[in-house]
């Protein structure tokens, strides 16, 4: 089709569905269960408390940082549009890229993972291929573990991505009422939490022998920020809106709008869900809950609070929880790949539109193919560890953006600047240097998928001189 022709995305969305749409993304399945790890690391209730308040600190700094950028444009593709506009074609290359092998469809994958599980454990669905569970590829590929799991992750991703090439505005239909649904299941955990006044019926046990009050300053600083990787996998997500911008009605304002609301409203709702977390369990029976596989830590408190019944009911919120941020990100992600191919950086086929439905269907379906292989390998969750850091490096370099754009007068206006980039800069920075420190395998192999996508940009910037 001769590319004037090309139909496009349709401008329909508002600023409600913008602000249900951040928070779809952010709340997943991190806010139930990534208090267990944090236990685990930091051993304290104020400290626990603290790593959220933090960490959402920081995502605030990075969402008034990103809504200034998100000021410069009404094309979609959100972080790939700033950084080429700003830094050049590579940079812009780089983070699509990444995004697409790493940062998005891992995510995706692992999201519908956990909603795939939380469906078999609720309804106690029968496994199926277990006498070739143990069969492996290259050693490390296990395609028929968990089968049952694995089907249902990869249903659940093909209806969603159907669904979302039938039209945008019923893919923010269906956002708003999950993502409704998870805001007043968070509100029900709060007060459960908060109203419990007895004792908790599971045992506390001692705390491994080493922990932060008996470490150094410097070993103590250290496993706080990784700590705070947990809050950050929960808090992930709150960008994701600006790959959308040229399918909301007045982008310039809206979007950044509905990143800082939303942000704020997740932030609320995850440091007053974690401290009545804290009413019912201490901290040593959440880090004992991090070394029995499967234990949710939502889920237990439910159960301390209200017994099997509560059990049920906060398995089901978790089920929805984790439904809605696979249908929000499955949502806004496709967009930075359709916007990639349509200025000559990805695969021409990703940037067409379909004619009736006006939604970037290839995009959906590449997306969801390569999200439903990662499923299948079982090697998203390798994947997801790197997430985090190769998501702060460009993070980062959003903060860099700002900066740059503000010293060449091409921002009119911004948000608490110089200090909120650069203050958002250096938390960045302290991230990755410390994940580098405290995770090297997971940081170096993230580097290394990143510098694979080189030669498929000299292979796109080649094709784009023919």
């Amino acid at each position: 089709m001769n590319e004037k022709h090309q139909p496009s995305l349709l401008q329909v969305l508002g600023l409600g569905t913008a602000i249900l749409l951040v928070a779809g993304n952010m709340i997943g399945s991190g806010v139930f269960k990534k208090i267990t790890p944090m236990a685990s690391e930091l051993g304290s209730s104020s400290l626990i408390l603290w790593a959220w308040a933090v960490a959402g600190l920081i995502t605030m700094l990075g969402a008034f940082s990103f809504a200034s950028l998100a000021t410069t444009t009404k094309e979609a593709g959100g972080q790939f549009q700033y950084f080429k506009n700003v830094f050049g074609g590579f940079f812009g290359f780089i983070y699509g890229w990444s995004f697409f092998t790493v940062i998005s469809t891992a995510s995706i994958a692992s999201i519908a993972y956990v909603f795939a599980e939380s469906l078999v454990n609720l309804f106690g669905i029968p496994k199926i291929l277990e006498p070739y569970s143990s069969y492996t590829l290259m050693g490390t590929i296990t395609p028929f573990e968990n089968a049952s799991v694995k089907l249902i992750a990869i249903t659940a991703l093909i209806s969603l991505t159907l669904f979302n090439i039938r039209g945008v505005e019923g893919g923010g239909w269906l956002s708003n009422i999950v993502t409704g649904a998870k805001i007043l299941g968070i509100v029900l955990l709060i007060a459960l939490g908060l109203s419990y006044n007895g004792n908790p019926t599971v045992a506390s046990v001692a705390l491994p022998a080493v922990h932060t009050a008996q470490m150094g300053d410097i070993l103590r600083i250290s496993a706080f920020f990784t700590a705070m990787l947990g809050a950050f996998w929960a808090y992930d997500g709150w960008v994701n809106i600006t790959n959308m911008a040229s399918e909301f009605k007045n982008p310039t304002k809206n979007v950044p709008r509905a990143i800082i609301i939303a942000t704020a409203l997740t932030m609320s709702l995850y440091i007053l869900v974690n401290y009545a977390y804290l009413q019912v369990l201490t901290p040593a029976d959440f880090a004992r809950l991090s070394t029995q596989e499967g234990s949710i830590a939502a889920v237990e408190v439910a159960g301390v609070v209200m017994g099997s019944f509560g059990m049920t009911v906060i398995s089901v919120l978790i089920m929805i929880s984790t439904f809605g941020a696979t249908q929000a990100s499955t949502m806004s992600a496709a967009r930075v790949y359709y916007q990639m191919s349509k200025e000559g950086y990805f695969f021409k086929p990703f940037s067409r539109v379909h004619k009736r439905f006006r939604t970037p269907h290839i995009s959906l379906i590449g997306q969801m193919i390569w999200a439903c292989l990662l499923i299948i390998s079982g090697t998203f969750d390798q994947l997801t560890d790197m997430l985090i850091f190769a998501a702060f490096i460009f993070y980062g370099l959003g903060a860099v953006a700002v900066i740059r754009l503000k010293m060449q007068g091409k921002l009119s206006f911004t948000f608490g600047y110089p200090y909120v980039p650069l203050l958002f800069l250096l938390c960045c920075s302290v991230i990755v240097i410390n994940a580098i420190y405290t995770r090297p395998l997971e940081s170096l192999t993230g580097l290394g998928l990143m510098i694979m996508g080189l030669p498929f940009y000299f292979y796109f910037r080649a094709i784009q001189k023919n």
